[in-house]
């Protein structure tokens, strides 16, 4: 019964938000872990070493994978990894299930421009990993979107959407962790919001942020034309069912 509900659940995830949770999981459980006790739950296929960012294994070797894997690996299995994951399934899915909805396309040019942005970020840092900065994009963009939601984190803190990323922030400064992928995850989320909701309603402003027609041919389903009349034998099952019997018993 709660196989059947989980498959449920994980089925009626939006397309973008189950394929990117799922490489995630995916990806964690056929790496290695520094746990033992977690050792025997995972395949062992790869390791972290095999998928952190490193410009010169990328652009010297030609491993390319390190460009997507990056933003795929959490860390080990332990308290920041459900905490990551679960703010991921979240704010993805309520953006793709939101704003986004019926623009599959414009979801997949979000993750794709915020990639762009935090991969040139970290040509230049020693960033290993900048899935928790993806995170906190998606977040960023939603609290912005969803301003005057209340939020209650932990039962401690109330507070609007928009101040959701640094309260992030300043948990992951709690925790000992570096704030610096937070801070990039803001720097781009604002970025892209500013781009895409704030300055093409600015006075002289216009839409930068254009999805690219094959992304739209290849996400969003082309939409019906309204003045398309289709002929009585696209729609067979308009027919009388009673003339269709009676064809079939009494052929010509």
């Amino acid at each position: 019964m709660a196989y059947q509900g989980f498959a449920q659940e994980y089925l009626g995830m939006p397309a973008v938000t189950r394929a990117y949770t799922t490489a995630c999981v995916l990806l964690r459980a056929a790496s290695d872990g520094s746990c033992s006790a977690c050792l025997p739950q995972q395949l062992e296929f790869i390791t972290p070493f095999q998928l952190y960012f490193n410009p010169d294994l990328i652009f010297r070797k030609f491993q390319i994978w390190r460009l997507i894997t990056n933003f795929l690996f959490f860390g080990p299995l332990g308290f920041s990894f459900f905490f990551n994951m679960i703010f991921l399934y979240r704010y993805c899915r309520m953006l793709e299930e939101g704003s986004f909805r019926g623009r599959t396309a414009d979801f997949v040019f979000m993750f794709l421009f915020g990639g762009f942005l935090m991969t040139l970020f970290g040509l230049f840092a020693s960033l290993f990993f900048l899935g928790q900065a993806f995170t906190i994009m998606l977040v960023y963009v939603w609290s912005r979107r969803n301003p005057y939601i209340r939020m209650n984190f932990f039962g401690l803190l109330n507070f609007q959407a928009p101040f959701l990323p640094w309260v992030l922030m300043g948990f992951s400064l709690l925790l000992g962790n570096s704030i610096i992928i937070d801070l990039l995850g803001i720097a781009v989320g604002h970025i892209y919001y500013f781009l895409e909701d704030v300055f093409p309603n600015q006075p002289g402003g216009k839409k930068l942020l254009l999805t690219p027609g094959f992304l739209k041919m290849v996400f969003d389903t082309p939409e019906e034309d309204p003045n398309y009349n289709p002929l009585p034998e696209d729609h067979p099952e308009h027919q009388p069912r009673g003339q269709d019997q009676n064809e079939q018993q009494h052929p010509q």
